[in-house]
């Protein structure tokens, strides 16, 4: 059967390997430093998808317009709710109809039953958007001053966006799991006097600093019920939605028009998730962010209102707000999940009942690394428990299959009858995975290539860059690379010379990464200090100094190799990339996630690490090692057990002998964005974690 797939997959046999072969960009000056640009923009960089669409407003506008009866924005209706006693005493709850999924947010042991999608079309959901702007103004909203949103990913918050982006009210974003200082710092800093929220965020978040932010006026909850709010300070008035989109409907508010913004206006003031410190406001214009969306959709091949995306990243990140954004502007429907309502088997879905992705059937998803990391370890850990004629057959597919994707050639018989099960996963139909946040390791991007047949395009960009940097073309199934620059922006390399990093390195120039084109934001927000990372050439276009570290190939694709930040100099003068050492050892199956930490007073690395239980449980079985988690996790027998894997892992990995981690800590609790220890695309806050381990730190250095 395999072979037969051979023969049926010859018809377009070289087409896609020449694609991939293809030359992606060139330096327009020739020299190896660039600018590189796309070959599609060698002459001009492009900065909108249509003429006259120079607004995000105009873009929902004209989507409207052409998609007007299309389904845009869908939610999953809840079914039912009850308390349900489990065996190990927990209690979950179902819950009863007329509820809906819009940022579900529920207990830590609940699990609910959910039903269908419900849908809004292009044309309601622009009503119910223009309704809440003039509800909005009417509550003394006013142009050109801030507004925030605080808030889960949801239907409503893409609502809201819309209606701040027709009346010129610049959003400020927070993510959701910031905690109370960084959300107080963000809500003074950009001066708000409204702020839009969920019921959930405003009962276990803000209703705790409400005092500490004194502009504040108007609370608007997303959440339909309760519709009466008492107990809040004097001053401080809350609205549900909508109230606010009725009092939009009033012929006095509806008449009071609406000022416009310009393309230069800002759009967003969009605040990091604070990975390195305090988190900083980046101020992103209309036309920024439209340059961006034309450049990554120019990546993603036959987009069109056929397409289903999965909303579940936040939107406060700007990797999930450039992607709905862009399939918004091309009448795809966004339906809404959360990483607890996922799959079948995510931690909110009760056994037997369907995730999202399940009843969605999604063709485009985006993704950070670590969820696909997880799916990957998930799976091979399924592989590792079949049958050895199973594991056989899948192992014998798997490599099968990745020869034919390095020749250009597709395997649909073996997709169907191997495959088929471990990309139902994620619905079925999924065409387009997008990869951004952090890098995607070589095994995980070749397994989601093999097992759920579709190319992974992996992403480069920043905040500041409004996401776009860089996007790998859906037939380049190389690893390890993060594609050519998108047609609205450029690439420089600069040499950094402490690094050992110069463009005239052979093979292939290196050096700091330098994005430019209409994409680059405007700067951050009463934040002059830091804004020295921006710059403007001669010709008047914007830079920004990532301080990434990259190559350039000789097809024009940018490999990330290293970070100027993560990059420490032990005492014996080697250097050592944290980030590199903990995207080697994340594929080890024992780790679920991993912190690489030195200084340049001390001679070797050490680490703390996230053990994953069933590996760790097993080891500890085979050892003779016995405890409750909390015990093996801080047992020095155990800690030196998996120091041992580790090694092995980081030697076959080929790290350096003096990259390697001498001494390691075994947390026994996950770092989830909820912990403060990692940002919500599970990026590591290193600050954070230095504070959290910082007596191990002095212990494993031997008390300094």
């Amino acid at each position: 059967i395999i072979l037969n797939s051979v023969s049926e997959s010859d018809a377009g046999l070289g087409s896609e390997q020449e694609r991939a072969q293809r030359l992606k960009a060139q330096s327009v000056t020739g020299r190896p430093a660039g600018p590189y640009r796309a070959m599609g923009a060698t002459k001009r960089l492009v900065s909108s998808l249509h003429p006259g669409v120079d607004t995000l407003d105009k873009v929902f506008e004209d989507a409207s317009r052409r998609f007007p009866d299309r389904d845009c924005l869908g939610t999953r209706e809840v079914v039912m709710e009850e308390d349900e006693r489990q065996n190990n005493g927990k209690v979950f709850k179902k819950v009863r109809t007329g509820n809906m999924t819009g940022g579900l947010s529920v207990g830590q042991e609940t699990q609910v039953i959910l039903g269908q999608y419900r849908w809004l079309s292009y044309a309601e959901t622009h009503k119910a958007a223009a309704r809440f702007g003039s509800g909005l103004a009417a509550l003394g909203q006013r142009a050109h001053n801030n507004i925030a949103i605080f808030c889960e990913t949801r239907a409503e918050w893409v609502i809201a966006a819309q209606a701040c982006f027709m009346q010129n009210f610049p959003l400020v974003t927070l993510y959701s799991t910031l905690g109370g200082p960084a959300i107080t710092h963000g809500l003074n800093e950009t001066e708000v006097s409204h702020i839009i929220t969920s019921r959930e965020l405003l009962e276990t978040r803000l209703k705790f600093i409400l005092l500490e932010v004194p502009r504040l006026q108007h609370i608007i909850v997303v959440d339909d019920t309760p519709t009466k709010w008492p107990g809040y300070p004097r001053g401080i008035s809350v609205h549900n939605m909508a109230t606010v989109q009725e009092l939009g409907t009033k012929l006095e508010n509806v008449s009071r028009g609406r000022k416009q913004p310009m393309p230069s206006d800002i759009a967003v003031i969009m605040y990091t998730s604070g990975s390195t410190g305090v988190p900083k406001g980046v101020m992103i214009s209309h036309s920024n962010i439209i340059a961006g969306i034309t450049g990554m959709a120019e990546r993603i091949p036959n987009l069109g209102e056929n397409d289903t995306y999965i909303g579940y990243l936040p939107l406060a990140h700007v990797l999930e707000l450039s992607a709905e954004l862009v399939c918004v502007a091309h009448g795809c429907r966004i339906g809404y999940s959360s990483p607890q309502t996922l799959a079948d088997q995510s931690t909110k879905i009760k056994k037997g009942s369907k995730g999202d992705t399940s009843v969605l059937q999604p063709t485009l998803m985006a993704a950070v690394p670590e969820i696909m990391d997880r799916i990957y370890k998930n799976v091979m850990t399924k592989v590792e428990e079949m049958s050895s004629a199973q594991r056989t057959l899948f192992t014998l597919a798997y490599n099968y299959k990745l020869e034919q994707l390095s020749q250009g050639r597709s395997t649909p018989l073996c997709d169907n009858l191997v495959f088929k099960k471990v990309r139902s996963l994620l619905g079925g139909k999924t065409r387009v995975l997008l990869s951004g946040g952090a890098p995607l390791s070589a095994a995980t991007q070749r397994f989601m290539n093999v097992c759920f047949c579709c190319p992974v395009g992996q992403g480069y960009g920043l905040t500041e860059t409004c996401g776009a940097g860089t996007i790998s073309e859906m037939w380049d199934y190389s690893t390890g690379r993060v594609g050519g620059p998108l047609i609205c922006s450029e690439i420089k390399l600069k040499d950094w010379v402490e690094g050992g990093y110069h463009s005239t390195d052979t093979p292939n120039p290196q050096g700091e990464i330098l994005i430019g084109g209409p994409n680059v934001t405007m700067g951050y927000y009463k934040n002059e200090a830091k804004n020295q990372d921006f710059f403007v050439d001669d010709n008047g276009q914007r830079w920004f100094c990532t301080g990434d570290i990259g190559e350039v190939h000789p097809d024009g694709c940018l490999k990330i190799i290293d970070r100027k930040k993560d990059l420490v100099k032990l005492q014996a003068g080697e250097y050592v990339s944290l980030g590199k050492v903990e995207a080697m050892l994340k594929n080890c199956p024992l780790i679920d996630n991993i912190c690489a930490y030195a200084n340049s007073e001390e001679m070797y690395v050490i680490g703390f690490v996230v053990p994953n239980q069933k590996h760790l449980l097993s080891l500890a079985e085979q050892y003779c090692i016995r405890g409750s988690w909390e015990e093996l996790c801080n047992n020095a027998a155990m800690e030196g057990v998996v120091l041992q894997v580790i090694t092995e892992a980081a030697l076959s990995a080929q790290l350096e002998r003096f990259e390697i981690p001498r001494k390691i800590r075994l947390s026994p609790d996950p770092w989830t964005p909820e912990t403060g220890l990692v940002t919500d695309a599970f990026k590591l806050k290193r600050q954070q974690l230095k504070s959290k381990y910082q007596d191990d730190i002095e212990r494993m250095y031997g008390g300094k």
